[in-house]
């Protein structure tokens, strides 16, 4: 962003743009945050929840071990190929109005899936929740951007924000395991429904937005190409788990979206009201925030895979127990967001927050790697759980608010949009590309060791070490691709070295204003 306001009038470095003095802050603001965390910790959180929930509602509904995940990938194909398009309509109608409108459709889907009778009706209630979310996530985001301007609060807001971002997730799991142990699997879905009411009448008394300005336009070819080329890429990259990356139509579904969002990008050069203004993602620090956002997120979710099934599956955990054993992460992400991020934040470049979290996370992931078939969660979980926890507490703050500074009104959603985006497409990519890496892992293992086994016990294999050979195959996987998700946030931290220059922000000053003279720090 430039010393320009959004006509395009040029102003003095560090006075105030217009739109952003057009109203006083308003007074109840913290209260529309609490509104706000409710709505994006329930949307977070649905990712996830059902995790722990899917061996249940499997047997119950019957579910093919191929076709379960789409208990987890009808939420996260809707949600991630719809959320540029939810985020121009936030634009477009109004923030507060989606914002109602998606608490509202989510409910109702939750509700669906919940009464569910077949595995086709819950799959379709996912996606319905997929999609409302979709319109619900950048809304919640760009309500909070343009409610919160100044430097110290902005951080403060931002702060608690990211750890719900951040801690939603493992939030989930814990709320999975306990409604599951408990009730049953289906109030993992029911349990959005009084989370959305208590969010809607919050947003009526707490929540305002600024009138829309001019005629509405939508960008239909726009949405279109982009919607369909995450969602192709998404479901290619979610078929490569049972199908293999080979496979032919896994390969003609990725080709088939990269080419989409080519012809996407080359459209809203062209476009007279584009879907995704180009210059959103030519900033160079909300580019590095896009990119560090999505690595870091396709290394937290395998890791949430693969520790769900370690505790469950090798050391035999309850649902309930294994929720709980995320706890430790979750705390240091509500501590690294809260308490480090969001003091920090103005009075630091947000680099030297996004480098030293991404290596913290590299590191506990590495320290999985070192996982066995035996009970390790003291010597090994727990270590990586504070450091991983720690980590991505100092990265979902920072950028957060960095891909969301010196954006104009009018942009705001969109942009909230991408945020959500990356997260949603980076989590959706680490699912299915980590799993098949430790499923082959696994595969590989296996069958030279069982060969092994024989031979060592003279052409005999009894039960016991046939499931000794295969437990311990189980990890060899899920250290490999933890392995993998390691390098990747090793990836995330030097991009986000090398592409976020932005300084901090100043105090008393938009933060709009303030990130839009961007100058190497």
């Amino acid at each position: 962003m430039s010393g320009a306001d959004r006509t395009g009038s040029a102003r003095a470095p560090g006075t105030t743009p217009s739109w952003a003095a057009e109203r006083e802050p308003d007074p109840r603001r913290w209260w529309g945050l609490v509104v706000i965390a409710l709505a994006q910790l329930m949307v977070v959180l649905d990712a996830t929840i059902v995790n722990i929930a899917l061996p249940s509602a499997q047997r119950d509904l019957g579910m093919s071990d191929a076709n379960r995940q789409w208990m987890i990938t009808a939420y996260t194909l809707a949600f991630g190929g719809l959320l540029l398009l939810g985020g121009r309509i936030a634009d477009l109608v109004g923030r507060k109005k989606t914002f109602m409108l998606g608490l509202i459709g989510f409910a109702i889907a939750s509700g669906l899936g919940g009464a569910a009778s077949g595995s086709g009706l819950l799959f379709g209630a996912r996606a319905l929740q997929g999609a409302f979310g979709a319109l619900l996530a950048p809304s919640a985001l760009s309500l909070l951007t343009t409610t919160f301007t100044i430097g110290k609060e902005r951080s403060k807001a931002f702060g608690i924000y990211g750890a719900i971002a951040g801690g939603g997730a493992a939030i989930g799991l814990i709320a999975g395991g306990l409604l599951t142990e408990y009730l049953n699997w289906r109030w993992c879905l029911y349990v959005n429904i009084p989370i959305a009411a208590l969010a809607f009448i919050g947003a009526m008394a707490f929540l305002h937005d600024t009138p829309a300005r001019g005629r509405a336009h939508l960008d239909v070819p726009g949405a279109v190409l982009g919607c369909g080329g995450l969602v192709a890429i998404v479901y290619g990259c979610s078929e490569a788990q049972p199908r293999g990356w080979s496979d032919a139509l896994v390969l003609t579904v990725l080709v088939g979206g990269a080419l989409l969002l080519v012809a996407f990008a080359w459209w809203q050069n062209r476009a007279r009201h584009p879907l995704l203004p180009l210059h959103i993602v030519r900033d160079r620090n909300r580019a590095g925030a896009f990119l560090t956002m999505g690595l870091a997120l396709i290394a937290l979710f395998g890791m949430f895979l693969f520790m769900t099934y370690y505790l469950q599956i090798v050391l035999g955990y309850s649902p309930l127990r294994t929720g709980l054993a995320f706890l430790p992460m979750t705390a240091m992400i509500i501590i690294g967001s809260t308490q480090i991020s969001a003091r920090l934040l103005h009075r630091l470049p947000p680099r030297m927050l996004l480098v030293p979290g991404a290596l913290l996370a590299a590191v506990g992931l590495y320290l999985l790697t070192y996982l066995t078939a035996e009970p390790a969660f003291v010597s090994h979980v727990l270590p990586a759980e504070l450091l991983v926890g720690l980590g991505m507490g100092l990265i979902f703050m920072p950028v957060i608010a960095t891909a969301t500074a010196g954006v104009a009104p009018q942009d705001s959603g969109v942009t909230s949009a991408t945020v959500n985006t990356a997260q949603q497409v980076g989590g959706s990519i680490g699912t299915a590309l980590l799993n098949t890496i430790a499923t082959s892992s696994s595969a590989t293992y296996i069958a030279s060791h069982l060969v092994r086994a024989t031979q060592d016990n003279g052409g005999r294999l009894t039960p016991a070490l046939r499931d000794t050979v295969i437990k311990a195959g189980v990890v060899h996987g899920f250290t490999v691709a933890i392995g993998a998700a390691a390098g990747v946030m090793l990836l995330a931290a030097l991009l986000a070295g090398l592409l976020i220059t932005a300084r901090p922000p100043k105090h008393g000053v938009p933060a709009g204003d303030a990130a839009s003279a961007d100058a190497p720090a």
